[in-house]
């Protein structure tokens, strides 16, 4: 078993003229924001802050929500210089918010041991992401904050009646704020270690006093890359490895119709060009004599190191307050992305395993919601369509192995599996949710949610004796031309004629509720029970060699209880106990077949389920009026059913340590020169799986220590921070591909490609950057 310990030590270039981690797609428009952050809905109030927050798309106070969540508001994120999505993971427990292999902004989340590992187009999150109440329905381009961000929150457990599917694990939220209204302009400049520079400026303006705003943000982020690609035979291409460049612009329009009506039209664009990620090889290569190298940031490739994602979004809604108690919501989205990347699967300098592939998607939503309070009731409902389409190509180029294997009898000069595809989606849902009075203390939750979901999906799946990329003959990127042919293997034959001209579909239907008591035992207590159900999306398998069924849907069922209480006008406590049954967990196998090299047995269908039971709790005490002391704890017990069915035993649950644990402080001074805020914490994971099918990545338990100080001046107009994260230099994997064979007994053998094809991708090093900041 490799972890991360196991590396080599890394070279020790962590200087201040080195760059910063890989922070988040849009989330440069957040930070000057976060910075004037008295607007939040943080009220403080005698030591203790009263948080308002949408979990149940109404307006609630945390304390009397029976959701087990964690709310993070935008004076916190700056106080602790956080920008990037990721880094919410350590005030959530038992959550896993991770940047994924191969790019700065794919995504990898799981809460309570439900998410989804591969970001392959046509996989279904476990774990919803949600900007405004806006889906956003992939993996890549998912690790992003806002322009203007009031919070983040972070829902534990199946939210399938509000939310609906691919939210089994639980749900993240990005809310934003309503602009003031007033003429306000920002910029701020960032230096940092690994040369990061970083340019930010976002406004806002009147165009119609007190009826008409437009907001506006731009950001450049750049910095140079943690390592580097050691080649040779590429002396052209950009050699940074984990660096960043990226460039992000958002405009706002928020119109006032009316003391009731309220609409807001929202565009935002992100282009991407930071290199491709180069993994670390833990295990020596077999055909390339080239040494592991000596930090876990350095890599080896035989591919440029080009890499783009373009991300662009347009969303539209109108909330009308219509009377006292009841308020209409419309919103409608629509998003594109595309992805051009290429992925050294091996990270050497030959061509053992490389895959340059592209993602191309877009989407569009619209959601009708209504809410209602009644006397001893109140009623959310809606109606919710969403049309999606995501397609792709890639190609595995193992030229070694078929120059090897095939060269002399074929006249091989490389060997390429070639895959294209789409999986598109429908989805159509109604849902409704009621909180009823039983008595003055006591009151019952009744929820569900009903789904219709209709797919379709198609495979070109073939063999090439040669080294075959992207753009060779095809047409549009996933039609190959004509005069070329490869199988289409996944589909349907409509003509009876025995060959495959339609694409596959199928369709399901899912009925998910919710049952809740919730006991207000006092006006500082409130005591919870539930019953919650959540369902992912079934889906066909994107790599098929086979014309194989569709996956059938993932469901959750969790049954919680938690108590919320403040103690004292200095102390609050929320504990909730989970036990998670997880039904029908989609699984892919890909092995090479023993007898033919040019095949991988793959296969995408589902295993009897997995159960975890646990517990979090979340402690805040205001210790004195300038004194914070915050605490988390996570713990679950998770494990796998036993499936006689499944190729590869699966060994444990990924991306799920048993343990989390984050202890914070947060100390504020007021001096003549203005307010100054100290804060720092301790954030520990247990050890955790990269993979459910072995245990050959595993990284090993650590410890984070992050420590900021933020000062703001007395007047209001300037600000800044200073800000340590990774203050002990872990080394901490957390992406990775497998190909290597486990001989047991302290020897590695050769996987798919001929080689010992072990790699672990690394989150960020210890870096420090300085911010300062100019508001008027």
């Amino acid at each position: 078993m490799f972890t991360s310990k196991t590396a080599q030590s890394k070279s020790s270039q962590n200087t201040f003229s080195k760059s910063l981690c890989a922070i988040a797609i849009s989330s440069t428009l957040m930070s000057s924001a976060v910075y004037a952050a008295e607007e939040s809905q943080e009220k403080k109030v005698a030591g203790l802050e009263i948080i308002e927050v949408t979990a149940r798309k109404t307006t609630e106070n945390l304390q009397e929500t029976p959701v087990a969540m964690t709310s993070v508001g935008a004076a916190e994120l700056a106080e602790n210089g956080i920008s990037v999505m990721t880094e919410v993971q350590r005030f959530s427990p038992n959550t896993t918010l991770q940047t994924s292999r191969g790019t700065n902004s794919t995504l990898t989340a799981f809460i309570r041991g439900v998410g989804q590992q591969d970001p392959l187009w046509g996989y279904e999150p476990g774990v919803g992401i949600y900007v405004d109440d806006v889906y956003l329905a992939r993996p890549q381009g998912a690790v992003l904050d806002l322009l203007d961000i009031e919070r983040i929150e972070v829902l534990r457990g199946p939210q399938g009646t509000l939310y609906g599917k691919n939210t089994i694990g639980g749900a993240v939220k990005y809310v934003t704020k309503e602009m003031s209204g007033d003429a306000e302009f920002d910029i701020q400049g960032t230096l940092g270690s690994y040369n990061q520079k970083d340019l930010k400026m976002t406004g806002q303006m009147p165009l119609v006093e007190n009826t008409l705003y437009l907001g506006f943000g731009y950001a450049n982020l750049n910095r140079d890359g943690f390592g580097e690609f050691l080649i040779s035979d590429l002396p052209n291409q950009d050699k940074e490895n984990y660096n960043k460049d990226l460039t992000a612009a958002r405009l706002t329009l928020e119109y006032h119709a009316t003391d009731d009506i309220f609409m807001r039209l929202a565009w935002d664009k992100t282009q991407d060009d930071s290199n491709a990620k180069g993994g670390y090889r833990l295990l020596p290569s077999l055909l390339t004599n080239a040494p592991v190298p000596n930090n876990v940031f350095d890599s080896y490739t035989s591919m440029p190191t080009e890499n783009s994602v373009e991300l662009s979004g347009l969303s539209f809604m109108v909330n009308w307050q219509a009377s006292d108690n009841l308020a209409l919501k419309y919103v409608a989205t629509s998003r594109d992305g595309y992805s051009d990347t290429n992925i050294d699967f091996d990270n050497t300098p030959l061509d053992i395993f490389d895959v340059p592939a592209f993602y191309d998607d877009e989407n569009n939503s619209h959601e009708l919601q209504a809410s209602y309070n009644g006397e001893g009731y109140s009623i959310v409902g809606g109606l919710y369509l969403y049309d999606g389409e995501s397609c792709g190509h890639f190609d595995a180029i193992l030229g070694f192995l078929g120059r090897a294997a095939y060269g002399a009898s074929l006249g091989a000069t490389g060997l390429t599996r070639e895959v294209t595809g789409c999986n598109n989606s429908e989805s159509s849902a109604i849902y409704l949710q009621s909180s009823i009075d039983l008595s003055e203390k006591l009151s019952l939750t009744l929820g569900a949610r009903y789904t219709k979901e209709d797919k379709e999906a198609y495979v070109n799946n073939g063999i090439a004796f040669s080294n075959v990329y992207p753009s060779s003959g095809w047409i549009d990127g996933y039609t190959r031309d004509p005069s070329i042919t490869f199988p289409q293997v996944l589909g349907e034959d409509t003509n009876g004629d025995g060959t495959l001209d339609a694409p596959k579909k199928a369709d399901w239907s899912q009925f998910s509720p919710r049952v809740g008591l919730e006991y207000q035992m006092d006006k500082d207590t409130m005591i919870f029970a539930s019953y919650s159900q959540g369902f992912k999306s079934g889906t066909f398998n994107p790599r098929a060699t086979l014309n194989e069924m569709a996956a059938n849907p993932e469901i959750v069922d969790t049954i919680e209880f938690g108590i919320k209480k403040d103690w004292n006008d200095e102390l609050r406590t929320n504990v909730t106990l989970f036990s998670i049954d997880h039904k029908d967990r989609q699984y892919i196998t890909i092995t090479p077949d023993a007898n033919d090299l040019t095949v991988l047995n793959q296969n995408l269908g589902n295993i009897k389920g997995s159960t975890g039971d646990g517990v979090e709790a979340e402690v805040t005490w205001a210790a004195t009026d300038d004194l914070r002391i915050d605490f988390s704890f996570g713990y679950i017990d998770s494990e796998i059913e036993d499936d006689p069915t499944v190729a590869v035993p699966l060994v444990g649950i990924s991306n799920t340590p048993k343990y989390t644990m984050n202890l914070a402080a947060n100390y504020t001074l007021d001096t003549d020169i203005g307010y100054f805020v100290f804060s720092g914490g301790y954030y520990y994971r247990d050890e955790y799986l990269l993979f459910e099918d072995s245990d050959m990545l595993t990284q090993d338990g650590y410890g984070n220590v992050n420590a900021s100080i933020t000062w703001e001046s007395t007047e209001g107009n300037w600000y800044g921070g200073l800000h340590g994260k990774n203050l002990t230099d872990e080394e901490v994997m957390v992406g990775g591909y497998n190909f290597a064979v486990d001989n047991g007994d302290g020897t590695y053998g050769a996987g798919l490609g001929g080689d010992t094809t072990l790699i672990g991708y690394f989150a960020d090093p210890r870096t420090i950057h300085l911010t300062l900041g100019y508001r008027f």
